[in-house]
């Protein structure tokens, strides 16, 4: 492959310049792409030029069938076609809609004065529009695979096989034909150098107002046609069937991403938590050793326990107040169970009311005095540690 000409690469930096200083304006003259489709936009010219430089872009203002108008972006010049052994250019106009690339271009024939759109043509309207339901690639039309470059290419074969455009014959008047092409603002002038076209149908085409051709050669056009058609189909076919298992794959990624996530969240927490036994086990332990220390520190009171100690002496009271106290505290509810008990017999009737009475009275004057008792043990105790901590007191101030 030869490398290419430093004219071609010129061509093509100038072209990439143009297309990016147009898609960078801002303001009224900002054309209507979306940000999101203008390196799509670029590419595609930029190869349609590297492809075929007879195409040149262009910036123009384009009427839609509503009547409304928009500053687009177009690819104008000449499209090589292959009829019958010859090489011919049609004059072609593609224009970049405001939905491209997400849509397909609109593509225009610009017959000049000297040349006529064939009548009845399968693919090209009176007009020179080149209907977008007849033409495989543009009706099976896909983003972001789908581009200009094969758009031509396809494009070319069906017009080699019945070209749209003949040379107008010499006895027709020559009368302006309906073109889309308007006026452009672009630094580029047509490429490719003198178009040639098919020469005119036949004269008894002319007598019959319509072209006639060969019955072979129309059946091999149409099973071009159908074989081009369903090829195109099959490709559409298929990439939205790639294109629904990649959103599976997708959909597949993003659910084990989520799961991923879980994951780990939930290994985190495992962990920390296996942290946190760990500190308790460690606690525990430490306790352990610390009641098997006192066991083996108080194994004498253990074996007493098992042969048997009354529960009076596990107990044993520093002093003899705190013995008093003990004693008066105990004898204080026990009193206060038993007169607990004789309410409840005296509900029942199972004791005379007098004698009730008597015992209750003897039972509180006894309580009595063991709480006196109690509550002045309490005072001498408190007495003597309030004594015992004004002396340290005082023994720390003289120090």
């Amino acid at each position: 492959m030869a490398p290419p000409s430093p004219v071609s690469e010129s061509i093509s930096q100038q072209v990439q310049q143009f297309v990016t200083n147009s898609l960078s304006q801002r303001g009224p003259s900002a054309l209507p792409y979306a940000e999101d489709g203008k390196g799509h936009i670029r590419q595609h010219l930029v190869a349609l030029t590297e492809a075929f430089p007879s195409l040149r872009p262009r910036s123009a203002s384009f009427t839609h069938n509503d009547g409304r108008s928009a500053h687009l972006l177009q690819a104008e010049g000449t499209m090589p076609i292959s009829f019958r052994g010859s090489v011919y250019h049609l004059p072609v106009a593609i224009w970049l809609l405001e939905s491209y690339p997400r849509r397909p271009p609109a593509v225009y024939l610009t017959p000049t004065r000297d040349m006529l759109v064939k009548p009845g043509h399968s693919l090209v309207d009176p007009s020179g529009l080149v209907r977008e339901d007849t033409v495989p690639y543009l009706s099976s039309w896909v983003f972001p695979a789908s581009n200009l470059v094969d758009l031509v290419r396809s494009l070319s074969s069906p017009f080699g096989i019945d070209p749209p455009l003949y040379t107008r014959p010499s006895h027709t008047p020559s009368s302006p034909t309906p073109s889309p092409s308007p006026s452009f603002s672009s630094p580029y002038s047509g490429g490719g150098g003198p178009a040639r076209f098919p020469p005119p149908p036949s004269s008894q085409a002319h007598s019959s107002g319509r072209p006639t051709d060969d019955p072979s050669e129309v059946y091999r056009r149409n099973a071009i046609s159908k074989i081009l058609g369903s090829i195109h189909a099959d490709m559409a076919a298929l990439h939205r069937s790639r294109e629904a298992e990649m959103e599976g794959l997708f959909s597949t990624q993003a659910e084990l991403r989520r799961r991923q996530k879980v994951l780990a969240h939930g290994l985190r927490e495992m962990i920390e938590e296996k942290e946190g036994l760990e500190q308790q086990l460690q606690f525990v332990l430490m306790n352990s050793d610390l009641l098997e220390g006192w066991v083996r520190e108080n194994q004498e009171l253990c074996r007493r326990c098992h042969d048997g100690v009354d529960v009076d002496d596990v107990f044993e009271p520093v002093d003899g107040l705190s013995w008093q106290m003990t004693e008066c505290t105990a004898a204080d509810m026990a009193i206060e169970d038993t007169i607990y008990a004789l309410d409840k017999a005296v509900q029942e009737g199972t004791i005379a009311f007098d004698s009730y009475l008597r015992t209750v009275r003897t039972l509180s004057r006894e309580q009595f005095f063991h709480r006196a008792t109690a509550a002045k043990g309490r005072a001498t105790l408190v007495h003597a540690q309030v004594t015992s901590m004004a002396a340290r007191v005082q023994q720390y101030v003289s120090h």
